[in-house]
């Protein structure tokens, strides 16, 4: 018996036909994105993940480093994800990284875990670049994560993916997370 074997999934309140059908197509294609950054400044992305969803099953991914702007890594950044100079020194800048990520993610929805943080980050690093941001729409796995699982211990995402079958591992590694999160996106969204 896992720890969260008591927890009940809790199916998501009925939708009208219409939207339950749009629902279902969304989430056949997506793309989940997880962003790793070197400091507190939401422009220092030093790493980016991607899953792209099409037909509900798994098609490309894409990991990348990404030389931080600002260039500085901060003590607790590292100590998450294990980055550092070292590791971006020699890295491409964010928009030669988002060139390759853009024509995978055409047209698609994009899924993170925490939305909050990975959408303020895209949006950050293409002001920092004045690079036009086409509004992206996104998804969270993390707010769903609470309806479907309201009485999980936490809603971190390793927990929710232990919830959902999935064994992540290499936690904080951004394609690691973004597989994670495809993962839960498939199974809750």
């Amino acid at each position: 018996m896992t720890p969260f074997s008591k927890i009940i999934f809790q199916q998501p309140a009925s939708l009208s036909p219409a939207s339950e059908a749009d629902a279902r197509i969304l989430m056949l294609d997506f793309a989940a994105i997880d962003f790793e950054t070197a400091n507190a400044e939401r422009t220092s992305v030093c790493s980016v993940g991607l899953v792209v969803v099409r037909g509900g099953e798994i098609v490309d991914s894409f990991y990348s480093l990404i030389q931080p702007e600002p260039n500085y890594y901060l003590y607790w950044n590292t100590r998450i994800h294990g980055l550092t100079c070292a590791d971006t020194d020699d890295a491409p800048v964010f928009p030669y990284v988002w060139q390759q990520i853009e024509p995978r993610i055409e047209g698609l929805t994009l899924v993170a875990h925490n939305k909050a943080f990975d959408e303020s980050c895209l949006k950050a690093v293409f002001r920092c670049y004045q690079m036009d941001y086409p509004d992206y729409r996104f998804l969270c796995t993390c707010v769903a994560s609470r309806r479907a699982f309201p009485y999980a211990p936490n809603h971190q995402l390793h927990t929710v993916a232990a919830l959902c079958g999935f064994d992540l591992r290499n936690h904080h590694h951004a394609l690691a997370d973004a597989e994670a999160c495809a993962w839960i996106a498939r199974q809750i969204l």
